[in-house]
């Protein structure tokens, strides 16, 4: 679907030149409000022998040091506050399932400007008044919810904020309310698919949802072709996370070529994640940002460890001059190695959609055997109707299709539908390692 127009003309289709101008101006700002005001920043750029005068172009942002998960786990929780306390007026964080969680500080502007993206993002993602906008993403200290309710609210759309969990009601209101779009985490949507199913409901036929805006996890472009099937659904992808200020940092148009990242607000390099240093012209890296715009918590090249490149053309066929980054394609933290071969999740789920008689749920496990490593790939049939002969002669293809693309040769099981445990609320888990 061609989705036109656009939330904020004048911010979206800006110059490239004037676009520059303006990132320098912040950058310089941002700098000099960190240095001023938070003591990590101080004593880094100090260790450097640079102050906020030293950044006088766009690429002395190198010179500056690295921020990571580990700083903020550090400095938790307010050891990056740039603002009296008094000006806080938000707080979200992550989960903390694997330590200290990381929080984001917000103050009245940090929200508005959150506002202003995701209302960007949402209308670019076909978001008008005229919708009902079903909100799936939990609300609480998870920044989803928030994050499409505050966008949009300012594009004056009909909420419908029922948050996380609670499947079959939640195809219940749609049916009732004539919802229109929904916004979900991706295994979310999946699973809103198959209670659909379970209720006799097809998504695609019964009801009124025709546009969806999908992130927080990693996901392909063959499981957006799933979902898209499943609804007859314009499938958008929204980038972000909590540190930054949650969704809203990027965001497809309708030519799903890429993801615009919002430069007016947000900087972007990408680097070597082994040695730090920027990679070339459209390589894939490791994703560093700089805000521009964030008062109570400036973040000053943060690593997020998510994978993707950025790419060269400025301009897009959509009008808008805010470069784009790739769908994110991994990230450090998932990438596991089995006998000493680097594997990201996102590649085994890529083979694993090309096969239509396979479901949309699968599940890594690995292990060790006899001291060697050993990784199982347990995938749902679609149809339970699947003859056992039949099962084997798939299960083989599909071992000689991983085996050949990504050099490793896994056991791969096949399983009923509805095998596999399902997420109603947070992330599925799709790798199980049990080696250590």
């Amino acid at each position: 679907m061609r989705v036109e127009d656009y939330y904020n003309r004048r911010a979206e289709t800006m110059s490239r030149e004037e676009l520059e101008r303006l990132k320098l101006e912040r950058l310089k700002w941002t700098v000099r409000h960190a240095y001023e005001n938070v003591v990590f920043y101080r004593e880094a750029m100090r260790e450097r022998g640079i102050t906020p005068d030293d950044v006088r172009t766009l690429d002395d942002l190198r010179k500056l040091p690295f921020t990571d998960k580990e700083t903020l786990r550090a400095t938790y929780p307010f050891g990056l506050l740039a603002v009296p306390k008094s000006e806080l007026v938000e707080i979200h964080m992550t989960s903390g399932t694997t330590g200290t969680p990381t929080v984001g500080l917000y103050t009245t502007n940090d929200i508005e400007v959150w506002a202003e993206v995701m209302a960007r993002s949402l209308y670019m993602s076909g978001l008008r008044k005229e919708d009902v906008f079903q909100i799936t993403p939990s609300f609480g200290l998870f920044t989803g919810g928030f994050g499409f309710y505050y966008g949009a609210r300012k594009i004056g759309a009909f909420i419908v904020p029922t948050g996380a969990g609670n499947s079959r009601r939640q195809i219940q209101l749609m049916r009732d309310l004539g919802t229109t779009m929904i916004s979900a985490v991706v295994s979310y949507v999946l699973r809103l698919t198959e209670t659909a199913y379970e209720m006799g409901v097809d998504p695609a036929r019964d009801t009124q949802v025709r546009k969806g805006v999908f992130g927080s996890e990693m996901w392909t472009e063959e499981m957006r072709q799933r979902i898209a099937k499943a609804w007859d659904m314009d499938v958008y992808d929204i980038y972000g996370f909590t540190e930054l200020c949650g969704p809203g940092v990027a965001n497809d148009c309708y030519l799903h070529d890429g993801l615009h990242l919002w430069e007016d607000h947000f900087l972007v390099e990408v680097i070597d994640p082994k040695t730090g240093e920027p990679v070339g012209p459209e390589e894939k890296g490791e994703l560093v940002f700089t805000t521009l715009t964030k008062e109570a918590m400036p973040l000053i090249r943060y690593r997020s460890r998510d994978i993707s490149r950025v790419y060269d053309a400025r301009v897009c066929d959509c009008g808008r001059t805010h470069l784009r980054i790739e769908r994110i394609t991994g990230r450090i933290d998932d990438m596991v190695k089995v006998r000493g071969v680097a594997i990201w999740p996102s590649a085994v789920e890529s083979i694993l959609m090309k096969f239509p008689e396979l479901g949309i749920e699968y599940q890594i496990t690995l292990t060790r055997e006899k001291g060697l490593d050993v990784m199982r790939l347990t995938a749902e049939l679609a149809s339970p109707e699947v003859p056992e002969a039949r099962r084997r002669e798939l299960a083989e293809r599909i071992r000689r299709e991983i085996a050949e693309n990504l050099m490793v040769d896994p056991v791969v099981e096949l399983v009923n539908p509805m095998t596999l445990p399902r997420q109603e609320v947070g992330k599925a888990k799709r790798v199980i390692d049990m080696r250590s």
